[in-house]
């Protein structure tokens, strides 16, 4: 396989190395360009990746939410069950349905849509699209397709991949929108709807699903003898009326599952496009830089396009060259001659955040040392919570490397 593609050009300009105010902090990585990574018309589809609880849809919604003020027409999507996204935009709730935010500063000409993924509606969508009305109502009231579409292990994933792909071509159709943020869920399930094709294929081309098949695909008197056993011993373990009712989902779903290979094969292409950037994001923390570490070398074996780290919440550099041994020892002195003196806390206390940020520029370039051409950018951490369009702003500066 071949490696990431850090740095590419896009739209035939070439890749910018941009230094700014936290380019030492951490690490020693070449810098992203994140308003030009916006900017450029070339960019249609960012990603959004990385272990749970490091501001993934945060990051997400201030990227689409900057795009939109530079004059981007942007929806961005989110996977993640979490509902701070429709919160901090001042969306009541967010569906299947993409919803305009209001107070988006749209002088430039841009637009701001969000939408978060309602798994069962989507997998109704394209059953209702690929089937005779007929066989989709089949489909929709038979019990283990009720379960499916709502609960099982890797359906969201894959519809996930079923709306970007649903979204793309809309927007290539209508020119509704010229860049999808797409918010993924927590931990290393992030990425597993780059498997979903796979293992889609290898659910339908599996051996239960043959035998399923078998009684509606030919007469009774057709089934071989090691086919008969089987259902004899699932009718007795489940139920006959259980088993017919697998038999006719399995049966029915055959006739629409080649439209979903197809089509979520088609999207995995689009992921490995020149359009597509994938962004990790992570916190400035072991384990969740050994998890960013993990998503890049992934997304390099899957030949995916990777546009850079972002390192959330980062501890901000203090003013100010007083070291952390300074600090305490001038705190030292002080408290002998005031116990409570406020100034030896502030010290103490400075002291505390010399060294977090020297402990976050270690780790930073280690990694740094072992993904020497990730550009990176870095967000320090805000004294709140985001929860409306200002503070996402305030997010979107940063990550463009604004003091």
């Amino acid at each position: 396989m071949s490696p990431a593609r850090p740095g590419r050009a896009r739209g035939g300009r070439a890749a910018r190395t941009r230094v700014g105010p936290l380019a030492a902090h951490p690490g020693t990585a070449p810098v992203l360009d994140v308003d030009a990574m916006l900017d450029d018309p070339g960019t249609g589809i960012i990603v959004c990746c990385g272990s749970g609880g490091v501001g993934k849809t945060t990051t997400s919604a201030a990227l689409a939410l900057r795009a939109a003020e530079r004059g981007r027409k942007v929806v961005v999507l989110t996977i993640d069950p979490a509902r701070r996204l429709a919160q901090s935009m001042g969306i009541e709730q967010l569906d299947n349905t993409p919803r305009r935010v209001v107070g988006v500063d749209d002088s430039a000409g841009g637009s701001l849509d969000a939408m978060m993924l309602d798994m069962k509606r989507t997998f109704d969508e394209v059953v209702l699209s690929q089937a005779t009305p007929e066989k989709a109502q089949q489909i929709l009231e038979n019990p283990f397709y009720i379960a499916l579409s709502s609960s099982f292990a890797g359906t969201q994933e894959y519809m996930a991949m079923e709306k970007l792909g649903q979204i793309h071509q809309d927007a290539r159709a209508d020119g509704s929108y010229d860049l999808i943020v797409v918010d993924t869920p927590p931990s290393r399930s992030a990425l597993d709807f780059l498997d979903s094709p796979e293992r889609l294929s290898s659910f339908l081309d599996g051996r239960f699903v043959r035998v399923m098949l078998a009684p509606a695909r030919g007469p009774a008197r057709l089934m071989s003898a090691g086919v008969g056993i089987v259902t004899n011993a699932l009718t007795k373990v489940i139920g006959g009326q259980m088993l017919r009712d697998l038999q006719t989902f399995v049966a029915a779903l055959d006739t629409v599952f080649g439209g979903f290979r197809a089509r979520a094969q088609k999207t995995y292409a689009l992921l490995q496009a020149d359009e597509t950037s994938f962004l990790v994001v992570a916190a400035p923390e072991p384990d969740a830089l050994r998890e960013a570490a993990y998503f890049v070398e992934r997304l390099g074996e899957d030949e995916m396009p990777l546009g850079g780290l972002v390192v959330n919440r980062a501890t901000p550099t203090p003013r100010g060259d007083l070291s952390a041994d300074e600090a305490m020892t001038a705190a030292a002195r002080i408290r002998k001659r005031d116990p409570r003196s406020l100034t030896a806390g502030l010290l103490r206390l400075h002291a505390d955040r010399v060294r977090a940020v020297e402990r976050e520029k270690a780790l930073g370039e280690r990694f740094a040392a072992a993904h020497p051409h990730v550009e990176t950018t870095v967000v320090a951490a805000l004294p709140g919570d985001v929860h409306d369009l200002t503070g996402l702003r305030k997010v979107g500066a940063l990550l463009a490397g604004e003091d």
